[in-house]
């Protein structure tokens, strides 16, 4: 009988969930911002894209720098660095005063992240570190369906800044329990510049960063626009899409929590083709029911839940396979790279989606969606480095592969 989740695992999913949340939710509030700072909505959003674009790009370089340290000291101070940095922007009197918080929140927020996966990894029992990262993952996966209508309440009811109150809130109560709880995992030891960027030389880490990039991209442009999609099928409404949406956040729930398990059993390489092949298949059922017309929502809603599953279930493998393959010496700065990785793919998902629209119509997104993930189908390693060295010929190595995990 396995034993319960520890306490610690639940404050690394509060935090990812916080920091997630710190991204998204200033989409329910930007009109508000807008008209107290005296800046453009347009103007507003830009607190939006500088965000991503730091925490991306900041997410490896600071992981660098961090990997050597023990890492609940990282997640302690990165925390409070990060609730520092909210309640500047709930107390901030200006546009470029809440643009500065907005920075440093990012940067903390990268370091974190980073960071709770390793600690997850590191952390897990033998055997069960898939099902533990897939329940960190599930934090950022709740916060697609929560943050913009918690921060819609909020600023309607209390003003914009209480959104940042609230997030500095939840990171200080995630700070004080990992301070208590957190397993003392220590750091890499001191390494050469050289070495600690060996995740940037390695081929077996830049194909794997290659696939989340494109199941980013691929996968997450159908997100992007799935108003869109929705509105042109079912004629969809405000509260049409907020059941989609909806849809979307319980079922990616699940597949977080569920690939975490089958990343246990079955391991991550084998994992994440399954995604990957899932993912490519639930696409191509959202394109088919998009020429074909149907335009019913419980079609439609089926579809979506589908493509959910699999979108959000890859996490799990990919972060497995990346720890399985680098180690646990740089495994901070592997992560920190496969981050950037998924950001980057959501911008791009962003921008070809919005040529697609563009250019043709929103049917052929799932198509566009589903060519891309394919890639990564086809590119996905079928056995990390690990898994392809030694006496693997050997059937007998399957179980222990298994108990591995991640």
């Amino acid at each position: 009988m396995k034993r319960a989740y520890p306490s610690w695992l639940f404050l690394l999913f509060l935090t990812l969930l916080a920091t997630a949340t710190d991204e998204f939710i200033i989409a329910g509030v930007l009109k508000s911002i807008a008209a107290d700072l005296d800046v453009s909505v347009s103007a507003a959003g830009q607190l939006v894209t500088v965000f991503a674009v730091v925490y991306a790009l900041g997410a490896p370089t600071l992981a660098v720098i961090f990997e050597r340290f023990a890492k609940h000291i990282v997640m302690v101070v990165g925390l409070s660095a990060f609730v520092v940095a909210n309640i500047g922007a709930a107390l901030a009197p200006d546009y470029w005063t809440l643009m500065a918080a907005r920075v440093v929140a990012a940067l903390a927020a990268a370091v974190v992240t980073s960071a709770a996966f390793t600690m997850t990894a590191m952390g897990a029992p033998e055997g069960q570190q898939g099902r533990y990262i897939g329940v960190v993952t599930a934090g950022m996966t709740t916060a697609l369906f929560t943050s913009v209508p918690i921060g819609s309440w909020l600023g309607g009811s209390f003003g914009w800044r209480a959104t940042f109150w609230l997030i500095a809130g939840v990171g200080l109560v995630a700070a004080l329990g990992l301070l208590v709880s957190a397993p003392r995992i220590a750091g890499s030891t001191p390494a050469p510049l050289r070495t600690r960027l060996g995740p940037l030389r390695d081929p077996a880490v830049l194909r794997l960063i290659t696939v989340t990039f494109l199941l980013a991209g691929g996968g997450l442009m159908f997100y992007t626009y799935l108003g869109e999609f929705t509105g042109e099928l079912a004629g969809g409404s405000y509260g049409l899409l907020s059941v989609m949406l909806l849809i979307v956040g319980v079922a990616g729930l699940v597949g977080a929590l569920v690939t975490g398990r089958i990343t246990d059993s079955m391991g991550p390489a084998r994992t994440l083709r399954m995604v990957a092949g899932g993912l490519t298949v639930a696409l191509a059922l959202a394109a088919a029911v998009g020429f074909a017309g149907l335009g019913s929502p419980v079609a439609v809603g089926i579809v979506v839940a589908l493509y959910a599953i699999f979108a959000w279930g890859f996490p799990p493998p990919i972060q497995g396979s990346i720890l399985r393959t680098v180690g646990p010496e740089v495994g901070m700065t592997a992560l920190a790279l496969n981050i950037c990785a998924l950001y980057l793919g959501t911008g791009a998902a962003g921008t070809i989606g919005g040529a697609i629209i563009g250019l043709s119509d929103v049917k052929w997104l799932p198509v566009v969606g589903a060519v891309m993930v394919a890639l990564a189908f086809l590119i996905a390693p079928r056995r990390t480095p690990e898994q392809a060295t030694g006496a693997q010929a050997d059937a007998g190595r399957e179980p222990q592969e298994q108990q591995a995990g991640v």
